[in-house]
């Protein structure tokens, strides 16, 4: 984590305490700051190859992309929280066609190893759980060229 998040987040404690904030209130705050902090993970839609949309949150939306000898990583959906609002479960699809290359996409959770959920062409669909951490789902690519359709709800 960036030391001036670092900082931040144990001065809006400092701060907290000599206000006179409740637990409840304090850790609503700090789970606030995580999420912001988490956003930042995210690839600017600017960088993307696709287009992605996101839904009520950063955890869930959709995304489009045709790559064409793309190389590198698309952080596209997630954050970072202790208890995220719309709940710690999505639910998702994906599809991926690979013409050339190789590509994945991959679940990603604190200091878990990355999951893969899909990596060859063709579809898939599932629910993950999403624990009190940092959770990303990411496409990384080799030379891809194809395409990649995902749905998080």
């Amino acid at each position: 984590m960036k030391k001036s998040i670092l900082f931040f987040m144990i001065a809006c404690c400092f701060v907290f305490l000599l206000t006179g904030c409740t637990k409840d209130e304090m850790v609503d705050h700090y789970n606030q700051t995580l999420q912001e902090a988490g956003d930042d993970n995210l690839t600017k839609d600017s960088k993307l190859q696709g287009k992605r949309s996101l839904g009520t949150d950063s955890y869930v939306g959709s995304y489009s992309a045709d790559y064409d000898g793309f190389t590198g990583t698309e952080t596209l959906f997630g954050g970072t929280a202790l208890e995220r609002d719309g709940g710690n479960e999505v639910e998702v699809t994906c599809k991926l066609n690979i013409s050339k290359g190789a590509a994945k996409v991959v679940f990603e959770s604190g200091t878990n190893d990355p999951e893969v959920l899909i990596e060859s062409t063709g579809e898939t669909s599932r629910t993950i759980k999403l624990p009190s951490a940092s959770n990303y789902i990411a496409v990384k690519s080799d030379g891809f060229t194809g395409s990649v359709k995902l749905e998080i709800k």
